[in-house]
């Protein structure tokens, strides 16, 4: 299929909802083609397409498991076929369920892992071979990794994972102008964040943040924004803090 697209394209995983779909928006508004990936969610990301389309937008809604590393082959190759080239990449897909370490069965351990790390592995590799010159990869780290709270020590060694994944592949990318940058958001309201947790625990966390308010989507999607512009060009390696000041 040739395409006919003239617009930097960009895949955010995970997009279907929350961070991620305020992130597709954001980027649909600065001028990008973008792929919304999902996993499960295809109503949520196919009227997410729609919207940004009837908004004079181009976008696409491209299912994917990226903890399978041919899902993600294939994700690269539907945007290639359907938009063009890549030149932008979001790992904001990510699961988060906070249990003790003592009572993480293997099957959690497993489900984040495979998400949170294995996913971004895919997505990275798959990027390295086929990311245009000059391009962006922002990957999703968590301000929890800094605060070391009980029940999220599965899911901070995966972000921990993910910070280490980006320092080095800035790196590994030398000679071809593309940065690797992570954003560590802290408590954002979207249901990763809000889901089991009680009105008691959600306000707790809302107070944390000298701003003394929890973090809403669009604001981290102001900071991908930042980070995937051209503005943004010296800033590579990076792990940058999005949290309100909470740490």
């Amino acid at each position: 299929m040739t395409t006919i697209n003239t617009k930097q394209v960009a895949i955010i995983t995970g997009a279907s909802r929350g961070i991620g779909a305020a992130v597709a928006r954001r980027l649909a508004h600065d001028g990008f083609a973008v792929v919304i990936n999902y996993a499960t969610s295809s109503t949520e990301a196919d009227k997410l397409a729609a919207e940004l389309k009837a908004g004079g937008h181009t976008a696409i809604a491209v299912k994917a498991d990226i903890a399978k590393a041919d899902e993600v082959r294939a994700m690269f190759d539907a945007t290639e076929q359907q938009l063009g080239k890549v030149d932008v990449l979001v790992n904001n897909a990510g699961v988060l369920k906070t249990v003790p370490l003592a009572q993480t069965s293997d099957a959690l351990y497993d489900q984040t892992f495979d998400v949170n790390v294995r996913g971004t592995f895919n997505t990275l590799r798959e990027a390295a071979t086929r990311l245009n010159e000059g391009g962006r990869i922002v990957n999703f780290s968590s301000t929890t990794l800094g605060l070391n709270m009980p029940g999220y020590a599965v899911y901070n060694a995966t972000k921990a994972a993910v910070e280490a994944f980006t320092h080095v592949f800035a790196k590994e990318l030398r000679g071809r102008n593309i940065t690797v940058n992570a954003v560590a958001p802290g408590p954002i309201a979207t249901s990763l964040f809000l889901d089991g947790k009680t009105e008691e625990q959600i306000q707790t966390f809302a107070k944390m943040p000298p701003l003394q308010r929890l973090g809403q989507p669009d604001d981290i999607a102001s900071v991908v924004s930042l980070l995937v512009s051209a503005d943004a060009g010296w800033i590579n390696g990076q792990i940058l803090r999005a949290n309100g000041g909470i740490a």
